[in-house]
Order: C-alpha cells, then structure tokens, then sequence
C-alpha cells in the first residue's frame, strides 16, 4: 500500500480537506447528545431556567437574600444588579416581561454574559437555596425539624405568625454569620451540582412570582436549543456529503492512474514476458485489483481517518464531563483491542 502513496500527491489538497471536514463532522456529531441533555435537563426539567443567577428578582426577595450573603458577596451581587422601581423610566422595558413590576420594585441583572453568571452563582445559588428553605417551613411547618439541622435554630418553636425574616434581620451579626456557615457547610455535603438545581427551582419560583411566563420560556428555550441542533446536524450532514464526494474523486483518480500505469507497463512487456503472464492474469490486475485499490482508498478516507478522530474525541467529552470515568474509558478501550487483536 506505501509503493501506492505517490499516487495520492495529485490529490493531496483533497485529502487533507476531507481530514479537516471530518473534524468538523466529528464535533459536530459529539455535540448532538450534549444539547439533547441540555433539552432534557435545562428545557423539561427546569422550564427552560439555565442558570441559578436570577435574570430578575423582587426587592423584597434580594433583601432577604442578603441575610445569608457574606458582605463580599452582597457587595458583589448588588453591583451586577440596578433596581427598577415601578413607573420609572428605567421599569418601561422590562414590565411586560416582568408583570410584577407594575406593582413593586425589582432588581435587573445589568450584565447577563457567562463571566458575570459564573462569579455570581455560586453566592447566590447558596443563598437562594437557604431562602426557599425557610419559605417552605413556613408553608409547611412539618418541615422545620430538617431546617433546625441546617441553621442550628428549631423554627417550630417560634410563637405563630412571627416573620423568620425579620427576626433575623434583627439577630446580631455574629450569631447570623454563625448560622449561615453552618448552613453553608451543609449544603457543600451535598454537592455543587444538586445545590444549583435546588437554586434554579427557586430561581423559577421567583420568576412565577415576577409573572413570568414560565411555559413560554420552557417553549422558546426547547425551540432555540432544537434549532441549534437542527444546524448542527445539517452541517454535520453537509460534511458527511463533502467527504463522500472528496473520497470518490479521489479514490476514482487514484485508480485511474493506477490502471494507466499498470496498462503502459503491460505495453512495454517483451514478447518472452507476454508468455510468463496470462491474457486472464493481465486483465485481472487491470481491472478488479485496481477497482480494490479503489475502494481501500475511498474507505481510508472515509472511514479509517474518521475513526480515530471520532475515538478520541468522545474519550476526551467524557474525561470533560466526569474525570472519575478515566479508568471505565480505559477498561472498555482496552477490552475492545483485546477483541480486535484476538479476532
């Protein structure tokens, strides 16, 4: 197969467009299940609600965020975020996505990119997470037992109708920061990624509560997410087409030069030499083994470069998404080239 290499330089650019595009395509086939499970999981489970950094918040809510905020972090909250107050000028744009803000103040996060979420999520999903506690012992008193682990305070014993939040407001700053790292340590037993789907539950209540439509948002973020990998898909496609179409012109070439070379060396065969090959042998060399030549060049480039690439690839995205699955990746590779070896 190396004495066939020459012939691949006339068609070298192709080859290596084909490498390029199966790259692409390889991605983009990789791609396709991590936006179906964006679907799944952000679109049907969370109602379209991707981050646990509220796009806007009621002012009564902030204020009580702000108890279980270190002062860094409520420094750092409040300068991403400006308030709206009802009928302002500032309110205008966003009351129809916000109904609620008709009727009282709301916090707006100014900057809505991917460096101000992730610098504000973690203080927040805590935060937001200790919130919703306390408001669902409120809602339901047979859960303060489980609260009083978490804040080291038995809620059940409070007197009827006092208001939690303002009792502590009102407690001494030691003995809040006491009970917010209690609480905080807590929920770090329990893990970042359960404790920011806890905060994007919140995060949805609070938007019900803005009067957001939630269905809406549910709606447009499976829409958005599908179209996405509807584009995906078609240039996933495209590649696949692209390559075909660059393998069999390439393939095609390859075999053509091969048969005219196999053709002008039978011609300059001497009349002894006629004699030492068959008239049957002669035709078989310049037809079916130069049409296998063919199809070993086109599988090479269709399938043999996109294997590998296609192999480390997905090893790579499932270290990225768990690196604890380094050694079941290994055992499976390694039982597969058993299999290949031993076969």
């Amino acid at each position: 197969m190396l004495r066939l290499a020459k012939y691949l330089k006339p068609y070298l650019l192709s080859v290596v467009a084909a490498i390029v595009l199966l790259f692409v395509q390889a991605n983009a086939d990789l791609a396709l299940p991590d936006y179906l499970s964006r679907i799944v999981n952000n679109g049907i489970q969370q109602s379209g609600v991707e981050d646990a950094v509220p796009l806007a918040i009621r002012a009564s809510q902030m204020d009580r965020l702000a108890l279980f905020l270190s002062a860094d972090d409520h420094t750092l909250v409040m300068s991403h975020y400006r308030l709206a107050a009802p009928g302002s000028a500032e309110a205008a744009p966003y009351t129809g996505e916000y109904p609620a803000l008709a009727n009282e103040p709301v916090y707006i996060l100014a900057q809505a990119d991917r460096a101000a979420l992730a610098a504000l999520e973690q203080p927040l999903a805590r935060a937001l997470v200790m919130v919703s506690g306390l408001e669902q012992v409120l809602a339901d008193p047979a859960k303060a037992a489980a609260m009083a682990q978490a804040f080291g305070v038995d809620l059940s014993r409070l007197p009827a109708g006092v208001n939690v939040f303002s009792m502590l407001a009102q407690m001494p700053a030691e003995r809040l920061a006491g009970m917010r790292a209690s609480a905080e340590e807590r929920l770090a037993s329990l893990g970042s990624g359960l404790v920011s789907q806890m905060a994007i539950a919140a995060v949805r209540a609070e938007y019900e509560a803005l009067g957001v439509d939630t269905a809406r948002l549910q709606r447009n973020y499976i829409l958005r997410i599908g179209g996405v990998m509807l584009l995906i898909s078609l240039l996933g496609g495209a590649c696949t087409v692209t390559v075909g179409y660059l393998a069999s012109r390439t393939a095609a070439g390859v075999a053509r030069d091969v048969r005219r070379d196999v053709f002008r060396k039978v011609e300059s065969f001497s009349s002894i030499e006629f004699d030492r090959f068959s008239t049957a042998s002669l035709i078989t060399r310049s037809t079916n083994d130069v049409t296998q030549v063919q199809m070993v060049t086109f599988m090479i480039m269709r399938m043999v470069f996109y294997a590998p690439v296609i192999g480390i690839g997905g090893v790579l995205r499932a270290i990225d998404k768990g690196q604890h699955m380094w050694w079941l990746i290994a055992v499976a590779v390694g039982v597969l080239i058993s299999l290949i070896l031993l076969v």
